[in-house]
């Protein structure tokens, strides 16, 4: 029996990301949870970077430790490519998908730079999201659909990642409506 089949492994989380007129917002719930138990609803899964003074919001889904290893990463990756998200995150990629200790990390990213969007796995994909918006975890679908189902009306980027995470909380048992919202826009 492997380690993980012994262990009950943490799930869940909810990043859906917008972008409508010039914004894009990162929204992400609050809960960690451990097989079927709740072991925090605060945690803060959405976060802004600030490498050379360019800005970046990133969401992470997955494992908590794994996420701040990527992130560190990708933070060395932009202060290596100042301004180019698209370089960064497919450098990123790259190292994810061929590193022996990088390979087993598993996590999900959202990043946006306020112009670009994208989803990076450890796969070795970088996604741009179709129709502006993106969603990772357990709860992605449903936000995904909720964001989508809202795009078209007057609501801003800022008020449909909020509801769609609300809506996301509501049905999967593995996000809360604890939020962490960041905002960045094209002019960054």
């Amino acid at each position: 029996m492997s380690d993980r089949d012994r262990f009950p492994g943490w799930h869940g989380t909810t990043i859906v990301a917008v972008r409508k007129g010039a914004e894009v917002v990162v929204a992400g719930d609050g809960q960690v949870s451990l097989g079927q138990t709740i072991i925090k609803g605060t945690a803060r899964k959405v976060r802004r970077l600030n490498p050379g003074g360019q800005p970046v919001v990133c969401g992470f889904a997955g494992s908590t430790a794994d996420a701040f290893t990527l992130l560190e990463r990708l933070e060395r990756k932009l202060e290596a490519s100042p301004g180019q998200l698209q370089r960064a995150a497919v450098e990123l990629a790259k190292d994810w998908r061929t590193d022996k200790y990088l390979r087993n990390l598993e996590a999900m990213l959202i990043v946006t730079d306020g112009r670009e969007l994208y989803v990076i796995t450890g796969a070795g994909d970088v996604l741009e999201p179709e129709n502006d918006i993106a969603a990772i975890g357990s709860g992605g679908n449903f936000a995904l659909a909720a964001a989508r189902g809202m795009y078209d009306t007057d609501r801003d980027a800022e008020a449909i990642a909020r509801r769609a995470l609300e809506i996301a909380a509501e049905i999967c048992v593995y996000t809360n409506g604890n939020m962490t919202v960041e905002k960045i826009s094209r002019d960054a």
